[in-house]
């Protein structure tokens, strides 16, 4: 469930005096989504999405998200384009949460995504990478490498709770994905969490990316890096080689990577999967039994670092073959 923020009727009609959307056909809550509150709004005119920001979001990120989807909506890349009020504004805020009208996307997002919609996503990223350099405003990586050990150390010897002598295993391999972290390959704006419940296809075309909420300035690579570990590896933990090479094409077909950037890549994919393991185990930990959105297994990526930290280097996910 993702509405953590009911809204009725009466708050909506106020509300979207504001706009020039046309008459309410429907209005109903989104269930995807962990961090915000989503509702599917229908008008005879043309179908949008309500998004507020719930505590997770801080609002003085907002105004980079928002420019961030602008400049691609501009570049003529599908993502959600902010919706005006009659005044100009794009943000408002209603229920007591800062809040922001998008427009609607066709598609779906695939559960198991195959090797061509991997390529897509890979040319999609490598665009998407390009096409952010106009953006102004900067926002750095709150979940990049700096925040590493200072989250284990918040989570502490309770990271034994998923297995005994965790705590210490997490240490040692953090310590060594740390050590050999590239720190002057290319970067810029990021998507930082385009797993695919965040990629819209209609059959093996993309038709669309959405979810920009952990935007931000980093290393490109990296980004491909998280794609790698949520789009190439299947439901029995084994990592999908053919996936990872058309992901990698396509990718490079719009940006070719470097000699730096692709001998990286065990490291930044390491690094990913040290990131969402050390979230995951976080909320694993902290979640209250009673929360409407329940905790992901973290073992799950302990199980892809594992693999990235058993790899003799990049030909491990096709570059070069």
């Amino acid at each position: 469930m993702a509405v953590y923020t009911n809204v009725d009727d009466d708050a909506l009609a106020g509300f979207l005096e504001a706009y020039d959307l046309g008459t309410v056909l429907s209005f109903a809550g989104i269930a995807e989504g962990v961090e915000n509150s989503n509702y599917l709004l229908r008008t005879d005119r043309a179908h949008y999405i309500l998004t507020l920001y719930e505590k997770r979001v801080d609002s003085a990120d907002l105004p980079f998200f928002i420019e961030v989807m602008q400049v691609l909506a501009e570049s003529g890349l599908n993502c959600p384009l902010p919706v005006t009020a009659r005044d100009g504004s794009i943000l408002q805020e209603l229920q007591g949460r800062p809040c922001a009208i998008f427009t609607f996307l066709d598609g779906t997002w695939s559960r198991f995504p195959n090797r061509e919609k991997c390529a897509e996503l890979g040319r999609t990223l490598a665009t998407m990478h390009l096409n952010c350099a106009p953006v102004k405003l900067r926002r750095p990586n709150a979940l990049g490498p700096a925040a590493w050990q200072p989250l284990l150390d918040s989570i502490g010897p309770q990271a034994d709770i998923v297995g005994d002598g965790m705590h210490d295993a997490i240490r040692q391999r953090l310590d060594s994905i740390l050590a050999a972290w590239p720190t002057d390959l290319p970067s810029g704006v990021i998507h930082a969490d385009l797993f695919p419940n965040n990629v819209l296809f209609i059959g093996d075309r993309l038709t669309g990316v959405i979810d920009f909420y952990f935007a931000c300035d980093d290393i490109f690579a990296y980004d491909l890096g998280i794609c790698l570990n949520s789009w190439c590896f299947e439901p029995d933990g084994s990592f999908n080689l053919t996936k990872s090479r058309a992901m990698l094409r396509g990718y490079q077909d719009v940006r070719p990577l470097s000699d730096a950037e692709c001998d990286a890549i065990p490291v930044l994919a390491a690094g990913s999967a040290m990131r969402f393991f050390l979230t995951r185990l976080y909320d694993w930990i902290h979640t209250p039994p009673d929360a409407l959105v329940s905790p992901k297994d973290p073992m799950e990526y302990w199980s892809i670092l594992r693999f990235h930290q058993s790899v003799s280097g990049k030909a491990a996910y096709g570059i070069g073959l």
